[in-house]
């Protein structure tokens, strides 16, 4: 932002919201979800400016073209009086090209109702949006010209059941191989039962490592321990992790149990994952667009309020180059 004045606003005002650490865990979600959003949101009775995160869960967007998204609504559930209540913000533009808020809150059986403190329409006065839309650099193949992103884990499915799969054989290798013991059935104590019989005393129903060898006197006790065969699965189970990581564009690594032994430097790192580098980068510029657009709507909005701020002129993004 242009001059020391409008950089320091805004890094103040992202780290005295607690923007930061809610824009990860959007980031995340979109990851998942493919899609998630930074809303601008008005708080009159303070006079504040805040951003409110959304997931694709909640985002419905009702205007958009190849480029972008200019009109878009919010459902999220809240609570009034103790009971729960479903709030619809839409993000919507005037004539002139400036945009408003409007809120709608209803009940849980569909009825309207108004609730004390929320205003149902504020006129913002922003020309840029109120909204920015996060999706990672993931092309949606799924539908075509379609407002959502796709999540990274979209064509990694078969992935994901694999590595399910593998991890419950493996599992079950360890689960079926306990060694069990056998004990002659002089070993158990018997009790009568209310017809006179005399049955032994189980060591517990659940016990899956005693066994009693029925009318038994010789080798009073006799073990078996199977071998593990959890080399072969685990095998199986760290391919299935490196398809999952190839697959997600995390790099075959990424998931890799197999780690070395000792604290690697960055140049190890990037030499030895350069699929997750390159991503990286690619997921950096699909960001900058929105953490501009929500910069920007956050100046205007609050000069709109009334502070005194200065003109933001050009907004950008710097990323560091840290990579571990």
């Amino acid at each position: 932002m242009r001059g020391p004045g409008g950089y320091r606003l805004a890094r103040d005002f992202f780290t005295k919201t607690g923007f930061w650490g809610r824009a990860q865990e959007t980031v995340m979600r979109s990851f998942g979800l493919g899609t998630g959003v930074f809303g601008v949101f008005l708080d009159m009775d303070m006079k504040a400016v805040k951003v409110r995160h959304y997931d694709a869960r909640m985002v419905v967007p009702l205007t958009w073209d190849a480029e972008r998204v200019t009109e878009c609504a919010f459902c999220t559930r809240a609570y009034s009086e103790g009971k729960p209540i479903d709030q619809l913000q839409i993000h919507l533009q005037n004539d002139d090209g400036t945009y408003r808020i409007q809120t709608v809150c209803f009940t849980q059986d569909g009825n309207r109702i108004n609730v004390p403190g929320v205003a149902e329409l504020i006129d913002t006065g922003s020309a840029f949006s109120t909204f920015s839309i996060v999706k990672l650099a993931v092309l949606n193949t799924r539908v075509d010209c379609s407002p959502y992103g796709q999540s990274v884990f979209a064509d990694a499915v078969d992935a994901i059941q694999s590595v399910d799969l593998a991890f419950d054989a493996l599992i079950n290798e360890v689960d079926v191989s306990k060694m069990c013991v056998f004990l002659s059935d002089v070993m158990f104590d018997r009790e009568k039962t209310e017809d006179g019989r005399s049955v032994p005393i189980p060591f517990g129903k659940g016990d899956c490592t005693v066994f009693r060898k029925v009318m038994s006197t010789e080798d009073t006790i006799t073990e078996f321990a199977p071998a593990l065969r959890t080399e072969a699965q685990g095998k199986a189970l760290r391919l299935a992790l490196q398809m999952l990581g190839d697959l997600t564009g995390l790099g075959i690594d990424y998931f890799d149990l197999d780690k070395v032994g000792y604290v690697r430097t960055a140049t190890e790192v990037s030499s030895d994952n350069s699929a997750l580098i390159c991503n990286v980068r690619k997921h950096e510029n699909a960001l900058q667009a929105p953490l501009i657009d929500v910069g920007r709507a956050v100046m205007v909005c609050a000069r709109a309020m009334g502070e005194a701020i200065p003109d933001e002129g050009r907004v950008g993004v710097v990323y560091d180059d840290s990579i571990v």
